[in-house]
């Protein structure tokens, strides 16, 4: 469904850090600058960036907006929640940990990045 996603960061070099850090718990390679200054992960087929906003204005996160990553196992999901915190990321939500909704069961672990955008580690039960 998706080419690609982008987020808008408030600092790339802050922001790549810290996404190098949580995203390569995941076993994710770090990000590439590119020439026009926007960091790109890619992983599995899918692609992540990162950008400065173009139209000058400061990046703010989506209220109300997560953004998933997939992690293999719950242990993987909290090296992503350890290196985040390690890296200028904020703890949200609940502590990470499992949750049941009728069938699901998951393992989530919830972050802010530097820029505020609500991101998670996710891992099915």
């Amino acid at each position: 469904m998706f080419s690609h996603l982008m987020i808008g960061v408030k600092n790339l070099e802050e922001s790549k850090t810290f996404y190098d850090a949580a995203l390569g718990a995941l076993g994710i390679k770090p990000g590439r600058v590119d020439p026009k200054g926007r960091a790109m992960y890619i992983h599995n087929g899918n692609i992540f960036m990162l950008s400065e906003p173009i139209d000058g204005k400061e990046a703010c996160g989506a209220n109300g907006g997560t953004i998933g990553f997939a992690a293999a196992t719950p242990e993987e999901a909290d090296a992503f929640h350890k290196a985040g915190l390690q890296n200028g990321g904020t703890a949200i939500e609940d502590a990470p940990g499992w949750r049941e909704n009728n069938d699901l069961k998951l393992y989530l672990a919830y972050l802010r990045d530097p820029a505020g955008n609500k991101i998670c580690a996710m891992c099915r039960g």
